[in-house]
């Protein structure tokens, strides 16, 4: 298959286009100074040791080896210049301490999800939801979200009456791709965070509201039942908090017991809300929470025993302003602002702009000369200027004879300079 030389230019810039869109930043700083941030975070698979890098480090300093983007990663410190990597950075030269107060979870082993299958982009088909606050991933039918892939039947379960481990990307949004796959039983395009069962437990507050209007779960009957989505649409109405300890049973933002009819009640038969109604408490006092959904409560119940967790993994999807809506009392806030990202969007550090970004091969090339040495500029512009001439020499018997130049032609050509410069280096 033969290409003129318009058509190659052309896919030579388009290849540049390609370039720019996928690496838009300056990659020319390390971000260890910046201290504990926010990051983009690499793992390097060749080096030995299971530390992070920041986005210009994995480009820079280990850019022939093999690494796993882990995504964002917040507090933490790009490991490159420190003394727990022995590859050393080339962008930070002052070798620094180890950084202590990085964390280290089971995704700096190449592992993840609660199942910790390793990744393999190349072979997985599903979807990955990231974890808002412990900031692993997820596959999907680890969540439930979706029946495992053919492919998948080997991976390990924590539990063999749950469904198993999936994979993919959390900015598609658990829809259809290219897989083939049908929708997961949560569309992404009804969530807007994802937090796994082990942190929510971990917080009263998100154990409070799970399963009511705008966070979702999922849930079955029994383990012969299909999943199913849990969200009680029953609205809030104010509740004094001081005075939530004298009624019996009744707990944060409870209004009133639950009578057994309640508890006994198909969700399904309870209003839903497609989005949340209430706002959230502007005094201490007065707690706007939702009623427990018992459902759910059951769940977290459950899974405080190794032996049963059939009902669901406690997983919560937080619909879309999830944050401006959680209640403010003197109960419900205190789990939050433990906790910041659950109450305002976190900010993520990127590189700055390349300031090369939408520039020409030859625009490219003369900044390239700026940044040498004049000798050196001047000795590659003679270099340049003879290889120029001896192409134009070259191809004048092709213009001559109509002959289209082909790829073996090229590669010939650049042989023949090869095969020259040992012959000068030789009589050198």
């Amino acid at each position: 298959m033969s290409e003129t030389l318009t058509e190659y230019l052309a896919s030579q810039e388009e290849l540049l286009q390609e370039a720019a869109l996928a690496l838009p930043h300056e990659f020319s700083k390390c971000t260890y100074s910046l201290g504990f941030i926010r990051q983009a975070v690499y793992l390097c698979l060749t080096c030995p040791e299971a530390r992070g890098l920041c986005s210009a480090c994995s480009i820079a300093c280990h850019t022939d080896h093999d690494q796993i983007e882990l995504f964002p990663k917040r507090n933490f410190r790009c490991d490159c210049p420190t003394t727990s990597i022995d590859h050393a950075c080339a962008l930070h030269k002052t070798l620094e301490e180890a950084n202590t107060s990085n964390v280290y979870g089971q995704n700096f082993q190449a592992k993840f999800c609660r199942c910790g299958r390793p990744y393999d982009a190349k072979t997985e088909s599903e979807t990955m939801i990231q974890c808002l606050a412990c900031e692993d991933w997820f596959h999907e039918s680890c969540c439930n979200l979706r029946e495992r892939p053919s492919s998948r039947e080997g991976s390990p379960e924590p539990n063999p009456d749950r469904a198993a481990p999936v994979e993919g990307n959390i900015d598609d949004g658990s829809s259809e791709g290219s897989s083939g796959l049908p929708p997961a039983l949560i569309p992404g395009s009804r969530y807007e965070s994802f937090i796994c069962g082990a942190c929510v437990s971990n917080n009263a507050t998100l154990v409070r509201w799970a399963g009511t209007p705008g966070i979702m779960m999922v849930t079955r009957d029994s383990i012969t039942e299909p999943w199913r989505c849990l969200e009680d649409g029953t609205p809030a109405e104010p509740v004094d908090v001081d005075r939530l300890d004298d009624v019996e049973g009744l707990s944060i933002g409870t209004k009133r017991p639950l009578s057994p009819s309640d508890l006994d009640a198909p969700d399904a038969k309870r209003s839903r809300f497609s989005s949340p109604t209430f706002m959230p408490a502007t005094k201490p006092h007065q707690c706007l929470a939702p009623r427990l959904n018992p459902t759910a409560q059951k769940i977290f119940a459950q899974l405080d025993s190794p032996a049963d967790s059939s009902l669901g993994t406690g997983d919560l999807f937080l619909s879309e302003d999830f944050r401006r809506r959680w209640c403010r009392c003197a109960l419900c806030l205190p789990p939050l602002e433990a906790s910041q990202y659950l109450l305002e969007d976190e900010e993520t550090y990127e590189p700055p702009e390349d300031p090369d970004l939408g520039l020409s091969l030859e625009e490219l090339g003369m900044r390239a000369l700026e940044r040498i040495p004049r000798d050196k500029a001047i000795d590659g512009i003679m270099a340049f200027n003879g290889m120029r001439d001896d192409l134009v020499k070259y191809l004048r018997p092709f213009a001559e004879e109509g002959k289209v130049v082909c790829e073996t032609d090229v590669r010939e050509f650049f042989a023949s300079l090869t095969e020259a410069t040992k012959g000068r280096k030789h009589c050198s």
